[in-house]
């Protein structure tokens, strides 16, 4: 709800209040005037007019601070824009490999990423081989390798 809803709302419970007050006053003076034997100097009286303003002061509290709520100014609410920059695909250098390092970043650009005994598979090497081709290219910024449980994972370098 926006503050001048609120403050409309908290105004109406205050008049609200404000004629309970004044009605259950009355009702309460002409019980007094009736049972009451000593009349106007009875005690019941003073408890009244004490009581009558001690809730019309709540009843104007609770009216202030609906106009104010009516009257104070709204937040401005503060956007910010998140700008998602598009990660380009760094071309790679293939002028510098030989043809199993070609093979194998073929392999990596048509998967995005594969763990390191498939990549071995699909080579057709061994795992000493396949580590020391990983450790080149590794080496030249190509490809990284992440540690998933007792396998890796290789990744080509964006």
């Amino acid at each position: 709800m926006k503050n001048k809803n609120v403050g409309f709302l908290i105004v109406g419970i205050s008049v609200f209040i404000f004629l309970i007050v004044l009605i259950f006053n009355t009702a309460l003076q002409t019980i007094v005037g009736t049972t009451c034997s000593h009349g106007p100097t009875c005690s019941m009286f003073d408890t009244i007019t004490i009581q009558t303003w001690i809730s019309l002061t709540i009843a104007i509290f609770v009216l202030f601070i609906g106009l104010f709520l009516i009257f104070s100014k709204e937040e401005k609410e503060i956007i910010i824009k998140k700008v998602k920059e598009k990660s380009r695909k760094k071309k790679i250098n293939l002028s510098g490999l030989d043809s199993i390092e070609r093979k194998a970043v073929s392999l990596l650009k048509a998967e995005d990423a594969m763990f390191q005994s498939s990549l071995m598979e699909e080579l057709g090497v061994g795992k000493v081989k396949m580590t020391r081709l990983l450790d080149k290219l590794e080496a030249k910024q190509i490809v990284e390798r992440k540690r998933r449980g007792m396998n890796n994972i290789v990744v080509l370098k964006r």
